[in-house]
């Protein structure tokens, strides 16, 4: 192995000699080379003239442009600035008046919301009320209650206080809701608040044929068993009117029962108990307010041809006594004429008697007694009355 890898000195000296002679050929063959590369190492060097005078040139070019870029630069950054100032003061004031109508309208969701929670709370109130409402209309004596109330209500706001009474017992013991306290005839008018529900509801809510068949033949049963027992407690000859009134808590009733049972509203026309809602019980009372108020108003008719015919005789009184007065006062002016008669009399005799005196001023010594004895002659005329 050591022997493969030693070289032969003469391999080593043949390699040497074929170098030098490659040094050799290529130390020729630069100088033959120099003198065209020094020819275009001066045409470089010139070349590199050339390019240092324009990069001088580009240079001071560049350094003007930089210079303008420069000052463009600040320009356009003052320019920036200023228009983002501009925005900025814009959206500054966009984002307050913003921020202000927001408020605003935050405030008017919130008032809004706030109705709305009212109302609902409300609506839950009227809900519960409903249910309420139910409960009592399910109930019978509740729903007679209910009845009364509503029934009191209407009658009080219709009637003056002395035209009805609530709670009345009757001679025959049996105790009326309302009693109206009207003028014979009619005469004092029962108004019964109770009703049988029971078999409408059942009416109302029937699904087949069959049911609703036998739901309208009990309900019509009950309401002709109410009539009759109105008639029979509350129409009391002598006492009360001749009818009596039946009184619906419910529109809804009322108008079934006049298009559905006109059977059973004509027994009630023939029992004379008239059955009525609250809309045709405001209409009747008002009626019976306005036949009151012609009641009283002959009543009052009474009083006052009484009073008018007192005021007749006072009237003719009082002309007799002008009569009586205007007499005197006739007689007054006639004595007062005559007075001043005697006084016109009484003033000439005076003036007269003035004149008589003056003459005698004017009379001479000697004539004295001639002029007392004229002054003593009596004056001729009328006598003094």
């Amino acid at each position: 192995m050591a022997e493969n890898l030693m070289v032969s000195p003469y391999l080593i000296i043949g390699g040497l000699c074929v170098i030098s002679v490659v040094l050799v050929l290529v130390v020729v063959q630069l100088r033959s080379q120099n003198s065209a590369l020094f020819e275009k190492v001066e045409g470089i060097q010139g070349n590199l003239q050339n390019i240092a005078n324009v990069q001088i040139a580009t240079g001071e070019r560049l350094q003007s442009i930089t210079e303008s870029h420069v000052s463009g630069q600040l320009s356009l950054a003052n320019t920036l600035e200023q228009r983002l100032e501009q925005v900025s003061l814009r959206m500054n004031s966009s984002l307050s008046e913003t921020a202000s109508k927001t408020a605003e309208s935050l405030g008017k969701i919130n008032t809004r919301l706030s109705v709305i929670d009212s109302a609902q709370k409300n609506i839950t109130d009227l809900s519960g009320q409903v249910l309420t409402l139910q409960d009592v209309l399910a109930n019978k004596q509740a729903r007679g209650a209910f009845g009364e109330i509503q029934l009191n209500d209407i009658v009080k706001s219709a009637l003056p206080p002395s035209a009805y009474e609530f709670q009345v017992t009757l001679s025959n013991g049996k105790r009326a809701d309302c009693l109206l306290r009207l003028e014979d005839p009619p005469g004092p008018m029962v108004i019964d608040a109770k009703f049988p529900l029971e078999g409408f509801a059942a009416y109302r809510d029937a699904k087949t044929d069959a049911e609703k068949s036998s739901a309208r033949r009990e309900f019509a049963n009950a309401v002709a068993k109410h009539v009759k027992d109105i008639s029979a407690k509350y129409i009391v000859p002598g006492e009360t009117a001749d009818s009596a009134l039946m009184f619906l808590p419910s529109e809804a009733v009322y108008a079934e029962l006049h298009a559905s049972f006109v059977e059973v509203v004509k027994r009630s026309y023939a029992a004379r108990v008239w059955i009525v809602s609250p809309t045709t019980m405001m209409a009747t009372l008002n009626t019976i307010r306005a036949v009151l108020k012609d009641v009283k108003m002959r009543e009052q008719a009474g009083v006052i041809q009484v009073e008018v015919g007192k005021m007749m005789e006072d009237v003719r009184r009082l002309q007799k006594r002008v009569a009586n007065l205007q007499t005197h006062y006739s007689q007054v002016g006639k004595d007062l004429s005559e007075i001043n008669t005697s006084t016109d009399k009484i003033v000439g005799r005076a003036d007269k008697i003035e004149a008589v005196n003056l003459e005698d001023e004017t009379v001479a010594p000697h004539q004295s007694g001639a002029a007392h004895d004229v002054r003593r002659k009596p004056e001729r005329g009328l006598p003094l009355q």
